[in-house]
């Protein structure tokens, strides 16, 4: 063929092209092939019951199917023919352009047969590589194509609804269902296209003769060779690494074991004949079981091979060669690239090592990277791909490789290194290409014997091109594109292998090597991310998610790979890789398996690391917990045992290891719990420092966050199991005993800081505010639900009942002497320093939820005292009408039935009002020493109250004072749960009656609690065993908030409170039934605690309606009456 025809058939740009195209429309038949096999994506038409009976007549009649006298089995069709042809257009469209990607195939090859083209992929590397990429990508769709078991259904069905919208058959279908047909058996189509091309594919195939047979080298022929090995020969490191088959030193075996294989399958006849085509076909089928078509999809090339070779003649010996190399794959394969892996796990990592500690190496040792690069990818392909599809291994562990996730590590340093020395690469290499590829390339076109005028035009301006190069473009941060000279080197190959062409590169291999030299030195340049993605790129793994796991999880479970384990989520960055503009369908699913892939990954590792956090703390608590005082008593028991020389005791508990004990070590190499979780945490912590942040389909993914969610959400699991000690028995731990533990969780959580780098102090903020409010971030309760929950139900319920009595001497609720099976010691909840620990453990946030929670349960209460007066209205009426006439107020107190219930609901209020108060009490302790300067003002500004004040801003900034656990005169809290009770329904006039009525009722109701016996003043404990002294509380503070609400004055009424009391009780004295006065002193002293509870009422006040002499004379007998019991 003369030149000009060569130059006018544009070889070059035809392989580049449709090579592109055919790795999309491949792409696309993968995409059907997955889609008709997901039933849930499957195309709705072809999973309907009423398209069954189409379904099967277009399957059996494909392709010449009656469309008019079918209307029976292709009525539903008929009837829906708009919306098929709209969902089956995309599949019908995919199937035209695979008959379309055929029909160029097919001229472009004969096109390059016609012109004789010369193949040496040593020599013309890109027009070699792309002719048999293109074969294989070819051979690839048509056998996916065959796959696809609905590809009739899709056309037929297409077609008829088509036909019945415009009248005729697609224009398209005629060639497109006799294609279908004819790769019905696709080998044997496909051996009948390529039998003409015999001799062009068997030449390309056969350069390739020595060089996978030096890439498939096993590991000790590596080892022997120092292959990777930078510091073998300390005189040659700074030497350039080149190599006279410089692009192919790169190339995937990968692809070369599919070209091998493909290519002798469809030429196969000259392996009768040809010793070394045979030899070279037996290597590649000894590599591998399986080789990759498109992503998951393979071709299990013994079986295939052999099912094809069984029906052709004179082919037994070939079948025998067939079955020798499975089993010899099958025996040797697995332990043949374990090997290699072992090897390049130490190789690749020690080139890392050397590399980072010595970057200028990269310049002249590139080559190196991008091979140990290319060499470990291949062995990962291969051990991901037949541990998938090599379901029964001869020996279970052959495809399982605990350890791949070093190499992975390894893989992904370099990948780091290249792009952070980019500069390094760029200014040794543009120095590279002028001072010496120039030079050198332009000598030997100068020795060039024939060199015609459109060939010398081109490498004339490589020349020119490669010696206008400066380091002030490195520098300045220039831009390089090469790609326009590689293209025309591309063309220059074409040009140059055609038969009888004036320049032939078979006779000019120089030219060849030098050119691949000079292109591999331009990708440095311009296309690094580009050589870095098609030498190390591991997107297939997106397809593979069970191996993906499976190896995560075996790096997980080691030790040792632990902080190997981040290349996992980092491999899923390479995933975008995997898509096609031919097929923008897919990417919203592969972004969301890739973006699910990635965050999996990163949660088990931030969920190991939260693990052995946890842990560490949970042991230092565990240690801690030893020093507290409760473990004292028994070290002082026997301390006083030995010093007072008593005997023994005949059951002696065992002796408690004292605290300390574990830091002596007679042997350093005993390994604790505790030394095991800090060396996971180290390695766990290295892996998310690694990297600040992860780009998988443009989302930026951020490892550290991930063990910031996971720390936070196990460390309010772990303050709340903490807190519930034992949820059977409802135990709960000491507020003081959280609190101790929490601290050392937290002074724990600060070392993190040096592992990690985590905002701890942001960290431990954001759990223990989450554990002031009702509900954590997941919804789950925290520890001020649950101290609130418990306080409400097993403090203050049994308070109510008796079992429990407050103490205001000790500031304590105290269990009752007379209750032995009580459960819980109260005193050891309630005293002053677990109350100001819960106070810093829940701080004003939880206090606002707990008081929230009491005084929900003080408005229940005084709802069903409103009740209570509601049934004596009248009566309650008339008392206090009457209260100026003794005698009247005697009969009419006798009808008050209810003054018992009166008594107890207001007892309850009042213990809920005591415990808060110690709550605020401890609240207010803990602020001020931590925030004086804060308590100082609020102070201040609730002193500046006057009565003359409006009662909204006094208000307001009660509520202030009573946040920070400052008591007040009105307790807000109480004024806003009252008010909240109010009924729209009911005037204001009829709530201040209630609210008097009330008042009265409890007023006349006093005298009641004389008759009984627990009315007892205690003066140990300042109070009463009933916990009458509560109703002082009660008495002041409803009151107050109810006259609040109403807007009536607080003053006048509680004195009148004060006389209606006062005139009940003066009226004990007349009483002559010893048994209602029993405890008529102790019941009188009521009055001087109501007094003292208030600041509207004052001694002065008191006196003027009771005696003060009757209080003195009531405490003389209290305290008498107390002493003579201590000595009964």
């Amino acid at each position: 063929m003369s030149r000009v025809m060569a130059y006018q058939q544009k070889l070059a740009e035809k392989l580049t092209i449709l090579n592109d195209r055919g790795s999309g429309v491949l792409i696309r038949i993968y995409n059907i092939k997955k889609t008709c096999a997901d039933p849930k994506a499957k195309p709705q038409h072809l999973v309907d019951k009423n398209m069954e009976a189409a379904v099967r007549y277009i399957n059996k009649k494909f392709p010449n199917i009656d469309f008019r006298s079918s209307n029976q089995q292709l009525g539903h069709i008929q009837k829906e023919k708009s919306e098929v042809m709209k969902q089956l257009s995309v599949y019908y469209m995919s199937f035209v352009d695979v008959m379309e990607f055929r029909d160029h195939v097919y001229e472009l090859l004969n096109t390059i047969d016609a012109c004789q083209c010369y193949f040496d992929i040593n020599i013309n590397y890109d027009f070699t590589k792309n002719y048999l990429d293109l074969i294989v990508t070819y051979t690839s769709v048509i056998l996916m194509l065959s796959r696809i078991e609905d590809r009739k259904v899709l056309i037929g069905m297409y077609n008829y609804a088509h036909e019945m919208c415009h009248g005729s058959s697609d224009s398209s279908y005629a060639r497109l269902g006799q294609m279908i047909m004819e790769y019905d058996n696709p080998l044997k189509k496909l051996t009948e296209e390529f039998g003409p091309h015999n001799k062009a594919v068997t030449d390309a195939l056969f350069s390739l003769q020595f060089l996978f047979a030096r890439r498939t080298f096993p590991a000790d022929q590596w080892r022997n060779a120092q292959m990777l090995n930078l510091t073998s020969n300390a005189a040659d490191m700074l030497n350039p690494a080149n190599s006279d088959t410089m692009a192919c030193e790169c190339l995937s075996v990968d692809i070369m074991e599919r070209w091998i294989v493909i290519g002798f399958l469809l030429c196969h006849v000259g392996l009768n004949s040809n010793p070394q085509q045979q030899d070279l076909w037996k290597a590649g089928l000894k590599c591998s079981l399986c080789v990759t078509l498109i992503r998951d999809e393979v071709l299990f090339i013994h079986k295939v091979t052999e099912d094809f070779f069984v029906n052709l003649k004179g082919y037994g010996k070939r079948i025998a060669d067939i079955k020798e190399c499975r089993e010899f794959a099958t025996l040797n394969n697995a332990q043949f690239h374990r090997d290699r892996r072992i090897f390049l796990r130490s190789a690749v990592k020690d080139l890392a090592t050397v590399l980072t500690d010595q970057p200028g190496l990269l310049g002249p040792k590139a080559l190196f990277v991008f091979m140990a690069l290319s060499f470990s990818r291949d062995e990962v392909f291969w051990l991901v791909r037949h541990a998938e599809n090599i379901t029964k291994p001869k020996i279970p562990d052959d495809y399982i490789d605990t350890s791949i996730a070093e190499m992975l590590f390894a893989m992904e340093d370099l990948r780091v290194l290249l792009q952070k020395y980019k500069k390094v690469l760029q200014r040794y290499h543009l120095q590279y290409l002028s001072q010496f590829d120039a030079l050198l390339l332009g000598e030997i076109i100068q020795n060039l014997s024939v060199c015609p005028e459109e060939e010398s035009v081109i490498m004339s301006s490589f020349v020119r091109t490669l010696s206008s190069l400066s380091l002030k473009q490195v520098e300045n941060g220039d831009s390089f594109d090469f790609q326009g000279l590689r293209m025309d080197w591309f063309r220059l190959q074409a040009y140059s292998s055609v038969l009888k062409a004036p320049l032939s590169l078979r006779e000019n291999t120089d030219l060849g090597k030098v050119m691949n030299l000079i292109v591999f030195h331009t990708k440095l340049l311009d296309s690094l991310e580009g050589l870095i993605s098609d030498t190390s790129d591991l997107y297939t793994l997106c397809f593979y998610p069970r191996s993906f796991e499976k190896m995560f999880v075996h790096a997980l479970e080691d030790q040792s790979m632990l902080r190997y384990s981040i290349s996992f989520p980092l491999i899923c960055s390479h995933f975008i890789k995997s898509i096609h503009e031919l097929c923008p369908e897919e990417y919203p699913a592969l972004e969301n398996r890739s973006i699910s892939m990635c965050n999996s990954a990163l949660e088990e590792i931030a969920k190991q690391a939260s693990n052995n956090i946890l842990e560490i703390c949970a042991e230092q608590w565990s240690l801690r917990e030893k020093l507290l005082p409760k473990h004292s008593a028994a070290t002082i028991s026997k301390a006083r045992t030995v010093r007072m020389k008593k005997p023994p005791a005949r059951k002696m508990e065992p002796e408690r290891e004292k605290p300390g004990a574990e830091s002596l070590r007679k042997d350093r190499t005993i390994v604790t719990n505790l030394d095991k979780f800090h060396y996971n945490l180290t390695e766990l912590c290295v892996a998310l420092n690694y990297t600040s942040s992860i780009l998988v389909f443009h989302h930026t993914i951020i490892p550290l966050e991930y063990l910031y969610s996971q720390l936070e959400i196990r460390l309010n699991k772990a303050f709340v199991r903490i807190v519930n000690k034992n949820q059977t028995t409802e135990d709960i731990t000491k507020p003081s005993e959280v609190l101790a533990c929490i601290r050392a969780y937290i002074s724990t959580l600060q070392s993190v800081a040096h592992y990690v780098n985590i905002d701890v102090s942001r960290l431990i903020k954001s759990v223990m505010l989450q554990q002031t409010q009702s509900q954590d971030s997941t919804g789950e309760p925290t520890i001020t639900t649950i101290y609130t929950n418990w306080y409400l139900e097993k403090i203050l319920r049994q308070a109510s009942s008796g079992i429990i009595i407050h103490s205001p001497a000790k500031k304590a609720f105290i269990s009752s002497s007379e209750n032995n099976d009580q459960v819980v010691n109260a005193e050891e909840y309630t005293d002053v320093w677990q109350m100001q620990a819960l106070a810093e453990l829940i701080t004003a946030y939880g206090m606002k939820f707990l008081t929230e929670n009491l005084m929900w349960h003080i408005s229940s209460q005084v709802n069903e005292l409103k009740k209570l007066v509601r049934e004596c209205m009248d009566t309650l009426i008339q008392i206090r009408s009457s209260y100026n006439n003794p005698e009247q107020m005697m009969l009419l107190m006798k009808k008050l039935e209810t003054a018992d219930n009166v008594l107890k609901r207001m007892t309850i209020i009042g213990t809920i009002l005591a415990f808060r108060s110690m709550a605020m009490d401890g609240l207010r302790e803990v602020l001020t020493a931590k925030c004086p300067f804060l308590m100082g003002p609020v102070e201040c500004l609730k002193n500046c109250i006057s009565a003359d004040t409006d009662i909204k801003i006094t208000l307001s900034v009660f509520d202030l004072a009573m946040s920070a656990g400052i008591s007040c005169d009105i307790d807000q809290a109480l004024v806003t749960a009252l008010a909240n009770q109010k009924t729209e329904n009911t005037a204001p006039e009829e709530e201040y009656k209630m609210a008097c009525l009330l008042m009265v009722f409890v007023a006349v109701s006093l005298p009641k609690l004389a008759e009984d016996q627990l009315s007892f003043y205690n003066k140990d404990n300042e109070g009463y065993s009933n916990n009458i002294h509560c109703l002082a509380k009660a008495i002041i503070h409803v009151f107050a908030a109810l006259f609040t609400i109403l807007g009536k004055n607080i003053e006048e009424h509680l004195k009148e409170f004060l006389l209606l009391a006062s005139t009940s009780l003066l009226q004990l004295g007349q009483e002559t039934d010893k048994t209602a006065t029993r405890n008529r002193d102790s019941v009188y002293l009521l009055l001087q605690f109501i007094v003292e509870e208030s600041s509207f009422l004052t001694v002065d006040m008191l006196e003027t309606c009771f005696p003060y002499v009757l209080l003195r004379n009531a405490y003389r007998e209290a305290y008498r009456a107390c002493i003579l019991s201590t000595f009964q």
